[in-house]
């Protein structure tokens, strides 16, 4: 008999931000890359057209390394599983050439991993045009001031140096994943790469809601000047943030806007 433990463990929909989404859903789970291996074998977990759990690893992905592929499996049993509780479908999202995630067309949708948990969220269409998901761990104050130099536009450094150094790890991680969020959100979208100097985030007040303003014009409405919601919260050891772009008509909540 197999005593092998679970690649990964029961999924979580607990929501750990502070605004609820009626719209969207959450799925998350940690998991165990080793233990993939003993599920699958060292030799299957590394052939072409490996799979776990119905889930089949892309080509693109046969050379990674087993980090990598488990991180890509435990993303996407999240993902099938958001997309199950949002309307009880079975669909898994796969991989479009440009490695995002391909979601039903009729969904939007989010993935992360960060250091063995996972978490995906799906919304439908009419609700949402963009989620964007992220977690990170924790910043120190060392850590933060390097990444600092290439994630931090001039007026988010000016704001840096003002924070006793008990807030610079906080600050810089969370500004940080607002814009992988951000990213995440918008690429698929715009269908373009931007970077971190093409948004900033407007003030800092700690963990909660915040506001992100474009800075360069990214197409497709996006212009330089517009802003958008994101949150952030701590969950078990890490930091979480969200950006969620409401459908044309729809407010941050979700509600219908006048004149629509």
């Amino acid at each position: 008999m197999d005593n092998t433990p679970p690649f990964h463990e029961s999924f979580s929909s607990v929501w750990p931000w502070a605004t609820p989404l009626t719209s969207v859903r959450l799925a998350a789970t940690h998991f165990d890359p080793t233990l993939l291996c003993k599920q699958t074998g060292e030799h299957d977990l590394y052939a072409p057209g490996s799979s776990y759990e119905g889930i089949t690893l892309p080509s693109r992905l046969h050379g990674a390394v087993a980090k990598r592929r488990a991180e890509f499996f435990a993303g996407r049993l999240c993902a099938r599983r958001a997309l199950w509780l949002l309307d009880g479908r079975e669909a898994t999202p796969g991989m479009n050439d440009d490695r995002s995630p391909c979601w039903p067309e009729d969904c939007v949708g989010a993935i992360t991993h960060n250091a063995g948990w996972a978490a995906a969220l799906a919304a439908p269409r009419h609700a949402c045009q963009g989620l964007g998901l992220d977690a990170e761990r924790l910043l120190d104050a060392e850590q933060a001031i390097r990444l600092a130099r290439r994630v931090l536009t001039p007026c988010e450094a000016a704001r840096l140096d003002q924070l006793p150094p008990s807030e610079v790890g906080l600050m810089v991680t969370a500004t940080f994943s607002l814009k992988e969020s951000l990213f995440k959100a918008l690429y698929p979208l715009v269908g373009q790469m931007f970077h971190f100097q093409d948004a900033e985030l407007l003030a800092w007040h700690g963990i909660g809601t915040a506001r992100l303003r474009l800075l360069s014009d990214l197409g497709r409405g996006w212009l330089a000047g517009r802003e958008v919601t994101g949150e952030t919260c701590l969950h078990e050891g890490r930091l979480l943030s969200l950006v969620a772009l409401p459908a044309p008509g729809l407010d941050d909540a979700g509600r219908a806007t006048i004149g629509t």
